[in-house]
């Protein structure tokens, strides 16, 4: 544990970019607010995870550095898109890790709600989306209600953040 430690300050350490983070909406909201009103011809792009991040998640960030000014990085495991509450608990979180590499590859701001910052009225809040069909076959055949989930806790957090541009992967 010790050696890990010391790697973590090793790379914080070296490293000359400074991420925030933020978990509560209403922080995040007047730090956009301030930002915008600082930087009026500048872009805002945001690229959400679920955590476990890897390199399909760093060429991201790649991307976005290519065309943004800001780049924000949220990390939320989505409760609503699991169908087994085994499979929810079981997702890999490593957030100390995430973290770094976000912060190593040029995130500016890292959003990490909690469920009941993303969701305060509760999970079960009525939302509805008409799919027409396509959330019935394929992956949505074996997964009831899992792209509801997506699509919902996608629009929530287009709505907090904003972005000139979202970053998604395959």
């Amino acid at each position: 544990q010790f050696q890990s430690i010391v790697l973590l300050a090793a790379l914080v350490s070296n490293s000359a970019h400074f991420m925030k983070i933020f978990t509560q909406v209403n922080a995040l909201n007047q730090f956009l607010t301030e930002y915008r009103n600082k930087h009026v011809d500048s872009s805002i792009g945001f690229v959400p995870t679920m955590g476990a991040l890897h390199l399909g998640h760093v060429s991201l960030i790649e991307s976005a550095a290519k065309k943004v000014d800001l780049i924000i990085c949220s990390i939320f495991v989505n409760p609503t898109q699991f169908n087994s509450q085994k499979d929810l608990e079981t997702y890999p979180r490593d957030v100390e890790n995430d973290q770094i590499l976000l912060e190593k590859n040029g995130c500016d701001v890292l959003f990490l709600p909690t469920v009941e910052e993303l969701y305060p009225k509760g999970q079960n809040e009525k939302y509805l989306i008409d799919f027409q069909g396509i959330d019935e076959v394929m992956e949505g055949f074996y997964r009831p209600g899992h792209f509801l989930g997506v699509a919902m806790v996608v629009e929530r957090f287009l709505r907090i953040v904003n972005p000139d541009f979202a970053f998604f992967g395959r």
